[in-house]
């Protein structure tokens, strides 16, 4: 059981999704609140599969495929939880959907490199993005009631959704000049 603890952890946060989505439709302070838990309890469950592989030295296909795709469907239910109840309005949605767009071709790429034994790791500076969109994203979650437990929370978030659209940019490029690399050996 103890080995299997990181997969467990990562099934765990694909199962708060739905959760995630009812807090929202909840509403209020109690469901937004709410949210905000089970959002950083996902930011934990990430933080902790991954300590405990390393620590146990437990890596496994099973992870290898499931831990990524839960932080991307986390991270972009989230986005879009938070435009689609305004919490996240005007140009500063430009991020979001700049994450989302990598999100998903990063995840189309290794898909379309697998079968051609190119792996592309997960690099340092992707880890932090994962932990950066996650702290930001959080603000973001938190909305008009986290602007009454820190100041500017909002602005806070909006400022560091583009930090993270920055680095989401970085790492993605990085990524893309592999697979186009592979794209055009595979092509001549």
């Amino acid at each position: 059981m103890l080995k299997q603890l990181p997969n467990i952890l990562t099934i765990f946060r694909i199962i708060i999704i739905p959760f995630l989505v009812l807090a929202f439709y909840i509403g209020g302070a109690v469901g937004i609140w709410s949210a905000v838990v089970l959002f950083a309890l996902a930011g934990i469950s990430d933080y902790l599969d991954g300590y405990l592989a390393r620590l146990m030295k437990q890596t496994s296909a099973f992870g290898q495929f499931l831990d990524p795709v839960a932080d991307k469907l986390v991270i972009i239910v989230s986005l879009v939880l938070i435009i689609a109840f305004n919490h996240l309005q005007g140009f500063w949605i430009l991020s979001a959907i700049i994450i989302i767009i990598r999100e998903v071709m990063i995840s189309g790429l290794r898909e379309f490199l697998a079968p051609h034994n190119v792996q592309v790791p997960v690099s340092k500076l992707a880890k932090w993005k994962t932990t950066v969109q996650m702290v930001f994203i959080g603000f973001l979650i938190a909305g008009e009631y986290g602007a009454e437990v820190v100041p500017y929370s909002i602005e806070i978030g909006q400022l560091g959704l583009v930090i993270a659209m920055i680095i989401t940019v970085i790492t993605g490029w990085s990524y893309m000049k592999i697979g186009c690399k592979t794209i055009k050996d595979l092509d001549s």
